[in-house]
């Protein structure tokens, strides 16, 4: 516990410069008798942190100091590189002297173990400048505007305070709070046109807003469904451990699926190798839009 608070008190006074013992034990919820002890535990292992008394007095580090590699565990190494090329993907920026300098501090030589890419088998993915307008929003906390289609093929023009960027089921997603409808929304960017960064700024505390719990993106549905064999590849692309093997040959799949226009745009890509077994809701609203896909064709 104690060796855990030791590199938590290190990482706090690289990122404020300097602190107080008060404010150090209030902080990690000990007596400021034992953050003394501490600052003697971390100067006894060659930390060059000290400590003055008077105004403008504190708790620091030396200028400069940087954490030795040895901090971070061969794991952690890995997953730093990891990250920084999932986020060169995303981003668009070549970071590639980046990663050559930490793999020269880390002792790693070069790793081919994966490799993160965004754009289609088809096309180049469109919407990076997008990414990073959004992103340079996000950490400058400026208000974005863009006009977006909704799910109900709707064009509205929207002013949103930008929180989060979200990679969910291959897609990027905006989440932030929307001064048009006063509350948390996802916003997907390939709906997103003609964004502009505002210099209206905003100072809204999102440090405690936890994402997953504020907002649901869909209602969802429970859905039976049941495939043909012959597209075995898709479906368990599609449902993964989901999938169970009929008597017949055929694919059973049980699931719970947001319910809106994705459910339909994903059942009837699989065309006519895929059947609704339940509940009856969604197989009317599959009649209706064959329906009209067939009147198209007369």
């Amino acid at each position: 516990m104690q060796e855990s608070r030791l590199f938590k008190i290190v990482y706090y006074l690289l990122e404020h410069e300097k602190s107080t013992a008060s404010e150090l034990a209030e902080k990690f919820e000990v007596s400021v008798r034992t953050i003394y002890r501490d600052i003697d535990a971390l100067s006894s292992a060659g930390i060059p942190i000290y400590a003055t008394q008077g105004k403008g007095g504190g708790i620091y580090l030396l200028d400069n100091f940087v954490l030795d590699r040895s901090v971070f565990s061969d794991n952690e190494k890995e997953q730093i590189l990891t990250a920084l090329k999932g986020i060169s993907a995303a981003d668009g920026n070549n970071l590639d002297e980046l990663l050559t300098k930490l793999r020269a501090l880390f002792e790693i030589k070069e790793s081919s173990w994966i490799e993160v890419d965004f754009t289609s088998w088809y096309k180049k993915k469109p919407k990076q400048d997008i990414f990073r307008l959004l992103k340079d929003a996000i950490f400058s906390k400026n208000v974005v505007k863009f006009k977006y289609f909704n799910r109900n093929r709707e064009m509205s023009e929207r002013k949103v305070q930008p929180i989060q960027l979200v990679f969910k089921d291959k897609y990027w997603y905006l989440y932030g709070f929307c001064l048009l409808k006063n509350d948390y929304r996802f916003f997907k960017l390939t709906r997103m046109t003609e964004l502009q960064v505002l210099t209206e700024s905003f100072c809204r505390d999102f440090s405690e807003l936890e994402i997953g719990k504020t907002i649901k993106y869909s209602e969802n549905i429970s859905v039976k469904l049941k495939f043909n064999k012959s597209i075995a590849f898709q479906v368990y692309d599609e449902f993964y451990d989901e999938v169970k093997e009929c008597d017949d040959g055929s694919l059973y799949v049980e699931a719970e699926l947001p319910n809106n226009d994705i459910l339909y745009t994903k059942l009837l890509s699989f065309g006519d190798d895929v059947e609704v077994l339940e509940p009856e809701s969604v197989r009317e609203k599959i009649r209706e839009k064959l329906e009209n896909m067939f009147k198209k064709y007369l």
